[in-house]
């Protein structure tokens, strides 16, 4: 990607920084996020892993290093990449999260489930970027639903994964509108990270046909009892 070498060349060129939580060179960390970015996926800051606690200094915080730095992330979001780059130049650890619903959806499932309906999804011939949060859940970037033009035949997002509910919804998750989630590279407080298994640079499939592959893996895991999956 010429615009991603670009500004990775420019990165590059500034004074050495920290390595950051993930342990990725700063260069390759940049790299990775453009290829979200120049993907048109909208990007905003998060809190990462400090030692043990999170970097947004909450005491008790239920999800370290997983939630945006400001309330005000879903107008902060962006696919620019010089702000990229000054986020990144102001914290060079932070995380990052992409805002659903308007480039893509994610449908976030447990990592059991998630291995048996990408091995499906690979016989059907369905692409699409897919991405492991440690080795606890997947996550399966599709085609936005957007904004439908009847207003009853969308759904409104009540944010499933803000840190406070997580546990109360273990299944399968859709993130559309109002909602987000980590991007890779992402550092999480176990020392796992978040990491592309399919990049970013892969056609967005269409929702429907994943959410059918991934509620069967589902069911068969058994991480799905009775209606424990919620679209956010």
């Amino acid at each position: 990607m010429e615009a991603s070498s670009r500004w990775t060349a420019w990165w590059q060129r500034r004074e050495q920084r920290a390595r950051p939580a993930t342990g990725l060179d700063a260069a390759v960390r940049l790299d990775l996020l453009l290829g979200a970015v120049l993907a048109g996926f909208p990007v905003a800051p998060a809190a990462h892993p400090a030692g043990h606690r999170c970097s947004c200094d909450r005491v008790g915080c239920p999800a370290p290093g997983q939630h945006p730095v400001s309330f005000a992330w879903q107008s902060q979001a962006s696919t620019d990449p010089e702000q990229l780059s000054h986020w990144l130049a102001r914290d060079p650890q932070a995380n990052f999260v992409t805002a659903t619903g308007r480039a893509h959806d994610v449908l976030d499932v447990p990592a059991e489930a998630g291995r048996l309906a990408l091995e499906r999804l690979d016989e059907l011939g369905v692409g699409g970027p897919v991405a492991a949060v440690g080795e606890d859940r997947y996550l399966f970037f599709t085609a936005t639903r957007g904004t439908p033009a009847d207003e009853d035949e969308w759904w409104p997002s009540v944010l499933d994964s803000t840190p406070d509910t997580m546990s109360d919804h273990p299944g399968l998750r859709w993130h559309c509108r109002g909602s987000y989630t980590l991007v890779p590279p992402a550092a999480l407080p176990d020392g796992s990270q978040v990491r592309w298994l399919r990049g970013p640079e892969q056609q967005l499939p269409d929702a429907l046909r994943v959410l059918d592959v991934l509620t069967d893996a589902c069911t068969e895991t058994g991480a799905v009892a009775e209606e424990q999956w919620l679209i956010g």
